[in-house]
């Protein structure tokens, strides 16, 4: 899996830096090209010479004393994977706000590759808010992150925050070098965001979607291979390679999605679509002194009913049902109707899960009547169990 892969190998200042070396030395017995990068805090715990010994070209310290005029993006354009063992908190903050001031922060920011990082720090820091926020944002944009372990620290501390065992990481990379693009040639399809209906010039129908776990849908399909389009009623930073419809109503919707489904392999409809709309909308905004009484309201069209029925072979339907009760019957209720191929289930009445939050917890079900349970991480992990599900679907193996 590893062989023939270029990997930089990037090391911080914490004790655990030590490991990396035992790390090095096994990407390269694995098969892999190994370019080394020492923050220079990471000097004060092991040396240039030991790194540039084993791994697959020397060491680098700096972006100033280097044969290419810009060595960041000579290691970030040619690397298939950048894994950062260990990861202090400097780095993932420096990492997390784009703040360039070494080569190895540099490299992250020029690299496309996916990336794996592995903190490493005392029980204390890796507990704080800060750092919790930093990881939590990175992952979010995609990158792997693999520990920390409990276990001995440095001065003679117990707790969590040990780096992993190198044998870890080495399997952590494998796994995402593994999927980072088995969706290569495939056209994908999107939605996300919650639709908003409106009521009167100024006010609108709408729910608490933030879009996230729609976005981490894309973004995870684009990391591995796809061409993605995303349609979003929802705006939030994506990544550019990435073509965005921006649309407000379910009627904007439907014109965005139906004439174009053709032409995907994967539709994947997490949009929080609106069930109802105002029957009658005022072209102004209506004061209170007005006396409004009632809204009347009235059913949108269900779209993706249309989308089950236009399904051509070889294209795979996914669809989303947030639920706060009876979620498995609902769900499969839902598949049959639409003839989806896979549905995500989710319980929003639940702590941490569904709108607004980082977190999620779904089940997927199957059209073969199988069920998968995911529970609760961050969006993009469940946007990596989502594709999963799709490539098993399509390579026709969907028993769970």
């Amino acid at each position: 899996m590893l062989r023939g892969r270029r990997i930089v190998l990037g090391v911080s200042g914490g004790i655990a830096a030590y490991k990396s070396i035992d790390l090095c030395r096994r990407l390269v017995d694995a098969g892999a090209f190994v370019s080394p990068v020492l923050t220079p805090d990471a000097q004060h715990f092991v040396t240039t010479t030991t790194f540039s010994a084993l791994a697959s070209e020397p060491a680098r310290t700096t972006l100033w004393d280097s044969p290419e005029p810009s060595p960041h993006t000579t290691l970030g354009q040619r690397a298939d994977l950048v894994v950062v063992a260990p990861a202090t908190a400097r780095v993932l903050a420096a990492y997390a706000m784009g703040l360039s001031d070494d080569l190895l922060i540099a490299t992250l920011l020029a690299t496309r590759a996916p990336v794996v990082i592995c903190p490493a720090m005392h029980t204390e820091m890796w507990e704080q808010p800060a750092v919790q926020h930093n990881v939590a944002l990175l992952r979010e944009r995609g990158v792997t992150v693999v520990g920390p372990a409990a276990g001995h620290l440095a001065g003679g501390d117990v707790g969590m925050g040990r780096m992993v065992e190198p044998a870890e990481i080495v399997a952590a990379c494998e796994e995402v070098l593994g999927r980072s693009r088995d969706l290569a040639g495939l056209r994908v399809l999107v939605t996300a965001g919650g639709t908003q209906e409106p009521i009167d010039a100024v006010r609108v129908i709408t729910n608490r979607s933030s879009g996230k776990q729609g976005y981490a849908l894309a973004e995870e399909a684009y990391a591995r291979g796809a061409a993605v389009t995303l349609v979003s009623a929802t705006e939030r930073a994506v990544s550019p390679g990435i073509e965005v419809v921006p649309v407000r109503t379910v009627a904007d919707l439907e014109r965005a999605v139906v004439p174009r489904s053709g032409e995907f392999d994967v539709i994947i409809q997490a949009a929080a679509v609106s069930d109802f709309r105002a029957k009658e909308v005022a072209d102004h905004k209506i004061k209170k002194h007005e006396g409004l009484t009632e809204i009347i309201l009235e059913p949108t069209h269900d779209f993706s009913v249309e989308l089950g029925e236009m399904k051509r072979p070889g294209q795979t339907l996914v669809g989303f049902a947030a639920e706060t009760s009876d979620l498995l019957a609902n769900a499969q209720k839902k598949l049959a109707k639409k003839n989806l191929d896979l549905i995500v289930g989710n319980d929003v009445s639940a702590p941490g899960v569904g709108f607004e939050h980082d977190t999620n917890a779904v089940v997927l079900v199957f059209a073969d009547g199988s069920r998968q349970d995911v529970p609760l991480t961050d969006k993009r992990a469940v946007a990596a169990a989502v594709l999963d599900a799709v490539l098993s679907i399509r390579n026709g193996d969907t028993a769970r």
